[in-house]
């Protein structure tokens, strides 16, 4: 069996009723497909899942690992011992050296479980914080917000851990179909695909790249966005359609202030065709309500009228602090702000319209025959790939 022991917490998967196997099944198979080519077992006990990864694995990378996988709320390396109280002591006298630090307060939290063990918790604690005074007499005890925290689980054996870190929470991904996410090279969209993987759906990514009106620095700082939130999406492939075409065009032959709106029609109908033959059954954007003009109800409702497919948008309620708040929790912002434009901004209107009517714009980009560039930018699509730790992989 592998040496090193992580104690996992689950979440929201505890509330599941008779499907809960199913969704513990996918969550113990998204952990270990991040962690190969090591070895790993993965035991169930109630609420705890148990991960023992050979010790060669690099400590960053399984943590990493565990730290982005959805369905996971909590993990920490562990030490297991027998359940007696005297090893359970000596085992903490050896982890405790170098795990706590030596001023400030400590707690101990003890999760007793089985209930025929003979000690009760309060007796648990107290032996453990006599050990804690044994090594680090200056420490005092603080309940609330200590420096420093051992806990101890009681199971079919003895847990004994020193730190806890956060994951994501949520269910595993690939327990709610299957989407596509409109990914730009801003702030918002990425951490829309990562709040969707959250609650389990699994998506691809497509970008619309308009060189040369859009650098090749603007194409690589998504590529790299692909690479942050693939981990988060336990892995993805990202489609970059060359539509520079079909964007001059509108920018030639539509009206100026609909600019906008006709390029995200295009850009809503182009991504159906590709969800649709890579089996995503919804689309997912970064828009947030009135944050620009493309992003009002009635234009909304335009941009939804160009496909069946279900349109989603996590952000829709928040606001931008809300979301950059994110996208520096899970990594993208400093990329996200780098000095690169996406197609949208760079052939956005001056004064573009706000309040559109559904129907009058409909017909106006019927007049104007995207069909060809459609056909055109989904036929020279690139296919980048993405495995569930975010390295880049190109289709040939």
């Amino acid at each position: 069996m592998a040496d090193r022991l992580y104690l996992i917490k689950e979440g929201e998967i505890s509330l599941k009723g008779g499907n809960r196997n199913l969704f513990e099944k996918r969550l113990r198979h998204n952990i270990k497909d991040k962690l190969r080519p090591y070895h790993s077992e993965i035991d169930k006990q109630k609420g705890r899942l148990y991960a023992y990864i050979e010790e060669s694995a690099p400590k960053e990378l399984v943590e990493k690992a565990l730290a982005t996988t959805s369905g996971i709320t909590g993990f920490a390396e562990a030490h297991r011992t027998e359940k007696d109280m005297a090893a359970i002591e000596e085992t903490a006298r050896k982890i405790l050296p170098g795990a706590f630090s030596p001023s400030g307060s400590f707690r101990i939290t003890v999760k007793r479980e089985d209930k025929a063990f003979p000690f009760s918790s309060k007796d648990i604690a107290i032996r453990l914080a006599e050990v804690v005074h044994e090594l680090y007499p200056e420490l005092t005890v603080n309940l609330d917000d200590p420096d420093n925290t051992l806990t101890c689980e009681i199971r079919n054996e003895a847990y004994l851990y020193t730190g806890e870190s956060r994951s994501v929470g949520g269910l595993p991904v690939g327990t709610a179909g299957k989407g596509m996410l409109l990914l730009s090279g801003g702030i918002d969209s990425p951490v829309a695909g990562a709040m969707m993987a959250k609650r389990g759906m699994k998506a691809d990514a497509i970008y619309f790249h308009a060189y040369p009106y859009t650098s090749e620095m603007a194409l690589e700082k998504v590529r790299t966005l692909a690479s942050l939130i693939a981990p988060y999406m336990q892995g993805l492939r990202l489609f970059v359609v060359p539509f520079t075409d079909g964007q001059v065009y509108i920018r030639d032959n539509g009206y100026e202030e609909e600019a906008t709106l006709m390029f995200r029609a295009s850009m809503m109908q182009t991504a159906e065709r590709i969800a649709k033959e890579y089996g995503a059954t919804a689309l997912i954007t970064g828009e947030a309500l009135s944050q620009v003009a493309s992003q009002t109800l009635d234009a909304m409702s335009f941009t939804d009228s160009m496909t069946d497919l279900l349109v989603l948008r996590p952000l829709l309620g928040m606001d931008k602090e809300e979301i950059i708040i994110r996208a520096r929790g899970i990594g993208t912002y400093d990329t996200s702000i780098l000095p690169y434009e996406d197609c949208c901004v760079v052939f956005s209107p001056k004064h573009p319209i706000t309040r559109p009517i559904k129907e009058v714009a409909r017909r106006h980009f019927e007049e104007l025959g995207m069909a060809p560039f459609i056909e055109k930018a989904v036929r020279e699509t690139i296919i980048y790939s993405y495995d569930a730790m975010g390295r880049e992989s190109k289709d040939e």
